[in-house]
């Protein structure tokens, strides 16, 4: 019970991605997450191709570690005013229908107040609760899409790129949890509750100050920068290496330039008109890069990220997943024993992505099976209300 969410409850009608990420991480920092499913179950239970993880699928481990699950008809008046009673009794709640359909099953925001005045009600939608796009159907790679996101990645003339794993939806679970954690707060500083408008685009707008910001600010859209940096220098950029795999370089200050030119044993561009400088080494991006790129085909792409990393030059070699998975701090991952699944022994899933002193996040109960916690629910219902009337 030390952990920073210990004692908050959180009514989890969500499905799929964005919004049971939102409840991942705040069940990861103590929070109690009540999974309040369909009969059929949260649909990322069978998601991919491998039936052999049907009902637990990687997908759905990924953010539903240690919630509980009970499954509801909420078209039924018996399981609908079992939801309700947990409501009642909850902090939160999260729910990620399309606009309008929580109303229609009677848990609109107006509607649960009235039992719970204080709770914090956080909807998530692709485009809002009361914009012009609010109807219109979406999921990751279509936000991906109409954010403009797909048109940042790659280089100027190429396809759009799609970013290669569900990044809105990750996102925009991260905004909702900022946003309720916000609410909560402001809640237990002597405030009421709150209604929380989670939309993908625009959770996406905002992660993407960095691109969007300059084009608001010049009227100038970013240009597509393939695999160089943000900075537009040719020392920020993608570099295949001896062993025939790549390095990512960020080099991007004067004393960076001035140490790599040291190391490299090229003194001589911290003198050369068309390097000496940023702009000049944007100016002349194609003679840097190519001097550069014949420098690195001499070395093995893990010699050079040791090598210029020891000396404080911004540098990393290019893994794959399997590969960065190795990498990650004390903490980084938990490791979790998941009954039922078709692997030996405790899976791996990632952390909240922070450590914090004491009581920093984390969990070790496995995800739940579909309505895994149905007696739990109940006696946890009417020990509360019996508690309630002596």
């Amino acid at each position: 019970m030390t952990q920073p969410l210990a004692g908050f409850r959180v009514a989890d009608f969500s499905h799929v991605m964005a919004g049971p990420f939102a409840s991942h991480l705040l069940r990861l920092m103590g929070a109690e997450v009540i999974k309040i499913e369909s009969k059929r179950g949260d649909q990322f239970r069978n998601y991919g191709s491998n039936r052999e993880f049907d009902g637990m699928s990687p997908a759905f481990i990924a953010a539903n570690v240690g919630k509980k699950s009970i499954a509801l008809d909420l078209k039924d008046p018996a399981d609908k005013e079992i939801a309700r009673r947990i409501v009642a009794k909850s902090d939160v709640l999260l729910e990620n229908f399309r606009p309008g359909v929580i109303g229609r099953l009677g848990f609109g925001y107006d509607e649960v107040r009235k039992d719970n005045p204080g709770i914090v009600f956080c909807s998530v939608s692709g485009y809002g609760q009361d914009s012009a796009q609010r109807d219109w159907p979406a999921i990751d790679n279509i936000v991906q899409a109409t954010s403009g996101m797909m048109m940042l990645s790659g280089a100027e003339g190429d396809p759009p790129v799609r970013v290669g794993f569900p990044m809105v939806d990750t996102l925009t679970g991260q905004t909702a949890a900022v946003a309720i954690l916000g609410a909560l707060l402001r809640r237990e500083r002597g405030g009421e509750g709150a209604f929380i408008d989670v939309s993908m685009l625009d959770a996406s707008m905002a992660f993407m100050t960095s691109a969007l910001t300059p084009f608001l600010v010049t009227g100038e859209a970013l240009k597509r920068l393939g695999n160089t940096g943000y900075s537009e220098l040719p020392t920020a950029g993608l570099f295949a290496t001896g062993d025939g795999r790549h390095i990512s370089l960020g080099v991007v200050q004067d004393n960076q330039f001035a140490a790599l030119a040291r190391f490299m044993d090229r003194e001589d561009w911290l003198t050369d008109e068309r390097f000496a400088t940023p702009d000049a080494r944007r100016a002349n991006f194609d003679a840097m890069h190519g001097q550069l790129a014949e420098i690195f085909r001499k070395r093995k792409a893990e010699e050079w990220e040791r090598a210029l990393s020891e000396v404080g030059i911004p540098c990393g070699m290019i893994r794959r997943v399997d590969e960065a998975a190795a990498l990650g701090g004390p903490g980084a991952l938990l490791d979790i024993d998941i009954p039922g699944l078709p692997v030996t022994g405790k899976v791996s899933v990632p952390n909240a992505g922070f450590r914090m002193t004491p009581d920093g996040p984390g969990t070790d109960v496995p995800p739940p099976r579909i309505d895994q916690d149905r007696d739990e629910i109940l006696a946890w219902l009417e020990q509360e209300e019996s508690a309630g009337e002596a």
